[in-house]
């Protein structure tokens, strides 16, 4: 699992649902929370960490939103360098397959559907971190 300290960043447009991540975050004892209500201030943030050199460890990221729509950012973050290594979680409303097959060919990490529980975030904060953690395999 991402260690307690881990930097996170909850972008939502609603505050009621940007304050339901941060309570089950802090559920599982996540303490570096900060948040953005549009995918530009997502962007403008993830843009200024990098430069600060204390970049986020996890983007947790709404869908449908002004100024930026989620996928949007994850298009954005992903063309970047840095962003390619940034576990991106998408939490959303957005249940339709092809919404969710579009965020993975843009290399979404995980894909929650909104309404959510403690058990189902941290269920897919233990998914990512795998992915991101496992060790490479050598093909034979």
């Amino acid at each position: 699992m991402f260690a307690k300290k881990s930097k996170i960043l909850i972008v939502d447009d609603m505050n009621m649902f940007r304050q339901m991540v941060r309570q089950a975050l802090s559920a599982l004892e996540f303490k570096n929370l900060v948040e953005a209500n549009d995918g530009l201030s997502a962007w403008m943030a993830l843009v200024e960490s990098v430069k600060n050199k204390e970049p986020y460890d996890i983007v947790i990221c709404d869908w449908n939103m002004p100024k930026m729509k989620g996928i949007d950012l994850l298009k954005k973050v992903r063309a970047e360098e840095w962003g390619k290594k940034i576990p991106f979680i998408m939490l959303t409303a957005e249940a339709e397959k092809e919404k969710i097959v579009e965020a993975v060919q843009f290399g979404v990490d995980s894909y929650i559907i909104k309404p959510f529980s403690i058990d189902s975030m941290k269920q897919k904060l233990s998914q990512t971190y795998e992915k991101h953690h496992k060790p490479t395999a050598k093909a034979s």
